[in-house]
């Protein structure tokens, strides 16, 4: 269980690498890709394990690749269903791709993961068993209970930060609304708000927020900073199609946060 464990975070860490360089090409910018705050994606550690111990005696590739595939996608789409209904929003969408079931999963994941089983069992695995057989026992044992430590007390922070989320969005919309309502203007949420308001010349009516988009800009993001805390922030940029599930008018609070965010 101990070396099963160590391999969970092994590929849990490799997955969080895969995640954030794919998340940080697509934003032009580096992005803590992960519902945790260490650097882990549990899903991937998880559908590896299960490879692993599932797969071991089956040595034909293509049946590695088939099983990989719908095992993978049966996890994705659990935990987006079980996020979903525990958080009441939708960390990852994948409607913008084709062949996608209600955007929880999507072929083209299906036969990544698919290759990703291939490569984990017959390659990649092999290897990480070797070295973790040298590490000393004595090691193990301390290993497994400080990053068991380190999961629980960042599983906890996570959850603790993110709780209150939607009240923080409603108070970030009134102050901003309220500034907008200042300078007699009606604030429309959505990443619109960047391609009307944020052009190069400002329009005259928002003239009374400030001399310049940037000040405008600039405004917004010490709101945001003052009213959404580290963990409400981070996870607005991890994931750039969060959205809230019984919310319109919250999802596209987000739209705003995470394109202003990105601006810094």
């Amino acid at each position: 269980m101990e070396y099963l464990f160590l391999w969970f975070l092994f590929y849990s860490f490799a997955g969080w690498v895969y995640e954030s360089i794919l998340v940080s090409v697509s934003e032009r910018r580096l992005v803590n890709r992960g519902f945790l705050n260490g650097p882990i994606c549990p899903i991937y550690g998880c559908g590896a394990v299960l490879a692993i111990v599932l797969l071991h005696d089956l040595h034909n590739p293509f049946a590695v690749f088939l099983i990989s595939s719908i095992g993978a996608c049966m996890l994705e789409y659990v935990t987006s269903w079980g996020m979903e209904k525990l958080f009441h929003a939708r960390w990852w969408d994948y409607s913008h791709r084709r062949f996608n079931i209600q955007g929880r999963i999507c072929l083209l994941g299906a036969v990544v993961f698919g290759l990703l089983g291939v490569l984990i069992t017959d390659v990649i695995q092999p290897e990480v068993n070797r070295v973790t057989q040298m590490i000393p026992l004595p090691a193990v044992h301390w290993m497994c209970v400080i990053f068991m430590a380190l999961i629980v007390a960042d599983t906890i922070i996570t959850v603790l930060g993110i709780i209150d989320l939607a009240d923080n969005l409603a108070k970030f919309s009134e102050t901003v609304q309220a500034y907008a309502e200042k300078a007699g203007d009606s604030l429309q949420w959505g990443t619109d708000v960047f391609r009307d308001k944020f052009r190069d010349k400002v329009q005259d009516k928002v003239q009374d927020w400030s001399d310049s988009s940037q000040e405008i800009l600039a405004n917004m993001q010490a709101t945001a900073t003052s009213i959404l805390n580290k963990q409400q922030r981070r996870m607005i940029n991890a994931f750039p199609r969060l959205r809230f599930t019984d919310s319109i008018k919250y999802s596209k609070i987000i739209e705003t946060l995470h394109e202003m965010l990105r601006r810094k």
